[in-house]
């Protein structure tokens, strides 16, 4: 999977590292324009680069780069933490038209992100894919079970619940996927690969292993049609 990405310049990742100690207004703005040529810039170009590959096996997903990248800025309305901005730079890409499953990576200075699945969905989302999972466990058992997507992404993961949903057979046997409130495999890349052409390959690598369990989570949805919620912590 070849790309003409050649990595962030290094000067990204020693903005992120710096950003995470001084994350303060004061701080940022003299530097604004550093963070969107030598940051946001670079990441547009990957985004970009990827929708190339997604083009090829997963069209629905192909996202607009400047709609893809999160915003830096932080939503502190209601949190207790105050500090104005991310100290990493994310994107998402999800199925036009439908509020589901997607796919997800960050760069920071400590590590590169990359998930697939879905990350707090809507109650009325967790609840339809509750339902196709009391038919359908066996498909995801199945995938999941892939020994080279399991070797790549490693395991489901995400919060659960302590016991059975209401309405839920705690005897099913798949109450161990029912109770969980996220559906994700989620994969942590040395930093020290954001500066070389190897994150635009690990990543693609990794959402191309993922896109399996992405649409099983999405086949519940797409009938419905739902409009893709995008506030920042619905990636």
């Amino acid at each position: 999977m070849a790309s003409r990405f050649p990595g962030f310049p290094p000067e990204a990742i020693r903005f992120l590292r710096a950003l995470k100690k001084n994350n303060r207004r004061e701080w940022f703005q003299p530097r604004k324009e550093q963070y969107e040529t030598q940051v946001k810039a670079p990441m547009l170009e990957l985004v970009a680069a990827l929708n190339a590959d997604l083009a090829k096996y997963a069209p629905e997903f192909v996202t607009d780069p400047k709609k893809a990248v999160f915003r830096i800025y932080r939503d502190v309305r209601f949190s207790p933490d105050k500090r104005p901005y991310k100290t990493n730079i994310a994107a998402s890409f999800h199925r036009r038209g439908v509020e589901g499953g997607g796919l997800y990576f960050s760069v920071s200075g400590d590590e590169v992100e990359v998930a697939g699945g879905i990350y707090h969905p809507s109650r009325e989302t967790m609840l339809a894919v509750r339902q196709h999972l009391l038919e359908n466990y066996a498909e995801l058992e199945r995938i999941l079970a892939d020994r080279k997507r399991k070797k790549l992404c490693g395991d489901l993961r995400g919060d659960e619940l302590s016991r059975a949903p209401k309405g839920f057979d705690p005897g099913h046997p798949a109450i161990h996927l029912i109770k969980k409130t996220d559906w994700l495999l989620d994969v942590a890349l040395d930093a020290s690969i954001a500066t070389t052409p190897d994150i635009y390959n690990e990543v693609s690598a990794c959402f191309r292993a993922m896109q399996p369990l992405v649409e099983f989570f999405n086949k519940p949805l797409i009938a419905a049609r739902k409009p893709v919620i995008r506030p920042e912590d619905h990636w």
